[in-house]
C-alpha cells in the first residue's frame, strides 16, 4: 500500500510540473505582434483584410491580389502576385521603396502620406488605367485608405525603372521617389495581368 501511495504522489507531482511548465510557455496574444510574425504569416493576415474588400465590393478582381511587404529588405523578392482562387503566391519581384522612407537605421523604413514627402504609404490602393508619362507606361493608384489618402494628389504610380535588378541580391536596391517600383522584366508580366483584368486589382503595402 506505501508503495502504491508513494508512486500515485510522485505521478501527482509529475503532473503538476507539467502544467506549470506548459502554462509557462504559452504565448501571450497581447504581446504577438506584426515583428513576430513570419513573411507567410504577414501575408495570410493580409490576404483576409484585402478578401474583406474584394468579396464586398463587385468593381475588384477577386482572382488575383497584388501584395508588398515593406520589412523584407529591398535587395529580396518582396511583391508578391496572389491567385486568390488557388490560394497561392503565383510570381514574386523586387520592388524599390520611397527614398523618404529611408530611416538612420539601415533596413529599417518610416513612411509618410505627405505630398512631396518621397516616402511610401502603406495601405490598400486600387490600380487605375494605364497612361504614358516619364517612365513609359505606367498605372495610377488610388489610396483607399486613410494612410494613402493622398496616393493620387502625390501622383503615386505603379512603374518600371532600368535600374530596379531582376533577381534578389544582398544589396539594397535603388529607391523611387515614393512610387512601387519594379524592373522591367517583372513589370511586363504585372502589366499583362492588370490589362487583361476587366475588374480592378488591389495593391496592398504593408509593414
Amino acid at each position: 500500500m506505501k508503495k502504491i501511495f508513494l508512486f500515485i504522489l510522485f505521478i501527482g507531482v509529475i503532473f503538476t510540473i507539467f502544467k506549470l511548465i506548459n502554462r509557462n510557455n504559452k504565448i501571450n496574444p497581447s504581446i504577438v505582434t506584426k515583428e513576430n510574425y513570419s513573411t507567410n504569416e504577414k501575408l495570410e493576415t493580409e490576404i483576409i483584410e484585402v478578401k474583406k474588400i474584394i468579396n464586398n465590393n463587385s468593381k475588384y478582381n477577386t482572382e488575383i491580389g497584388f501584395f508588398i511587404d515593406m520589412k523584407i529588405l529591398s535587395g529580396k523578392y518582396r511583391f508578391f502576385i496572389f491567385d486568390f482562387k488557388n490560394n497561392k503566391v503565383i510570381d514574386k519581384g523586387l520592388v524599390a521603396h520611397g527614398s523618404g522612407s529611408e530611416t538612420e537605421i539601415k533596413g529599417k523604413l518610416k513612411f509618410s502620406n505627405i505630398v512631396n514627402s518621397r516616402s511610401t504609404s502603406l495601405g490598400k490602393y486600387a490600380i487605375g488605367n494605364s497612361y504614358n508619362g516619364r517612365f513609359g507606361k505606367a498605372y495610377k493608384l488610388f489610396g483607399l485608405d486613410k494612410t494613402n489618402s493622398n496616393a493620387y494628389a502625390r501622383n503615386i504610380i505603379l512603374h518600371k525603372h532600368k535600374d530596379v535588378p531582376y533577381e534578389e541580391q544582398v544589396n539594397y536596391i535603388c529607391k523611387s521617389d515614393g512610387c512601387p517600383m519594379v524592373n522591367k522584366k517583372f513589370y511586363s508580366r504585372i502589366e499583362q495581368i492588370i490589362d487583361n483584368s476587366k475588374k480592378k486589382i488591389i495593391l496592398n503595402i504593408y509593414y
